[in-house]
């Protein structure tokens, strides 16, 4: 068995520390901060997860709010404008539901669990002499938190990033209930064009169940306008003035006013979609593998980035099952790397698709999604695999042939 050391302890570091300890392995993993502080601390994400994630951890015996009543069993998509004029809304059925648990509740009681099963946790600061020690004493690193230098130890992938700057300018917030939706719960996405995007589902966080929503603004745009913005208050003063005057439909469910469920469940920030090279060689020449957002960053509007830290952990899971004593090598590295790559190059596109100018065959999917249920289901299924809607969601010819057959059995 190996020796194995994990910096970071988010959704795929302990994902990955966790398998790799029931099977065997010496595990550490590195944190900068405790259980409590990450439990103490502001929200980090909105972590939408679907069911091949929400699968894989069930797998691992770690979904431990399986039973929790907050799961979502729908999709859908509202593209109008602030005077609540629709241009098209579809709704789609999720083969599996989804859930958003808080990650300061998550990460804290799968720490908790790792340490119960062997693995051992140091609470410490990573830099790149970090690295050099860790890659003396252990068989393997890898490096699942990309903050400071050492995410800059990642090497841009320029033919896999087009952007080269945030495309949205991001607001988090986790509020109290707010009115039932109509229907099933769900993942709702409510695009203004040109202006950003709403995205909201249930979720769970420290208090109990509540709503999560993510204001998306178009960078010099009219709802870019949170420079000024410095406290919880303010957040979710400017986040209800964006809802009511840019998303009348959604303002609808709030219930006399929003309420944050605590003074820390905000987050703001501007993320550039980026893909990196898996492989990071320090000044020693010696080698560390980067896991999850370390590699492939994308922007929140799909609800990919925990998703892809989970599936990515566990393929590099499958490929140290397959490999258990390495050698754990370079080339061993970027074929591990280039395994996950053939998956989430998918989330990736979908993703980057979402951001730019839609392209002509994307819009004729949706106005189908629109009138055809079939269609709707598809799209509302590609959240959980947005390999399940190749090739006919990339490539023009591809959707006009999907689209033939859909209408065709339809009628």
């Amino acid at each position: 068995m190996a020796k194995i050391a994990i910096v970071g302890a988010g959704q795929g570091g302990l994902h990955l520390a966790i398998g790799l300890r029931q099977d065997g392995h010496d595990v550490t993993v590195l944190s900068n901060r405790t259980g409590q502080q990450i439990h103490d601390g502001f929200v980090t994400s909105s972590q939408s997860m679907y069911g091949m994630a929400l699968g894989l951890e069930r797998d691992l015996g770690i979904d431990f709010w399986e039973h929790e009543d907050v799961k979502y069993s729908a999709a859908s998509m509202r593209i109008g404008d602030g005077d609540g004029n629709v241009m098209l809304y579809w709704e789609g059925q999720m083969d599996e539901p989804g859930q958003s648990i808080d990650q300061r509740i998550k990460m804290p009681r799968w720490m908790d669990h790792f340490e119960k099963l062997g693995g051992k946790i140091l609470y410490q600061d990573a830099d790149i002499a970090t690295l050099e020690e860790l890659t003396l004493d252990f068989d393997l690193v890898i490096v699942a938190s990309g903050k400071g230098e050492i995410g800059q130890l990642f090497q841009r992938n320029p033919e896999r990033s087009p952007y080269t700057q945030p495309m949205r300018v991001l607001a988090l917030t986790y509020v109290k209930p707010m009115r039932p939706r109509d229907g099933d719960p769900a993942i709702s996405i409510n695009v203004n064009p040109g202006i950003g995007e709403y995205v909201t589902f249930p979720g769970l966080t420290r208090s109990g169940p509540c709503d999560i929503f993510t204001i998306e603004c178009v960078p010099g745009g009219p709802m870019d306008c949170w420079a000024d913005v410095k406290t919880a208050a303010d957040h979710l003063a400017v986040s209800e003035h964006l809802l009511r005057t840019y998303f009348p439909h959604e303002a609808e469910r709030i219930d006399g006013r929003l309420e944050l469920t605590d003074d820390q469940a905000v987050l703001r920030g501007r993320v550039t979609p980026t893909v990196k090279h898996p492989v990071a060689t320090l000044p020693s020449g010696r080698t560390v593998l980067g896991l999850g957002d370390v590699l492939v960053l994308n922007d929140p509007i799909t609800g990919q980035g925990s998703n892809n830290a989970s599936k990515g952990a566990q393929i590099y899971l499958d490929a140290i099952r397959a490999n258990p004593n390495g050698p754990f090598d370079a080339a061993w590295m970027t074929n591990v790397f280039e395994r996950f790559w053939d998956y989430a190059q998918w989330a990736v596109n979908y993703t980057n698709m979402t951001l730019g100018q839609p392209p002509a065959h994307m819009m004729k999917i949706l106005q189908a999604a629109s009138q055809n249920p079939a269609v709707a289901h598809a799209m509302a299924n590609s959240f959980n695999d947005p390999q399940s809607i190749t090739p006919w969601y990339f490539e023009p010819a591809a959707a006009d042939r999907f689209l033939a057959e859909k209408m065709q059995v339809a009628a």
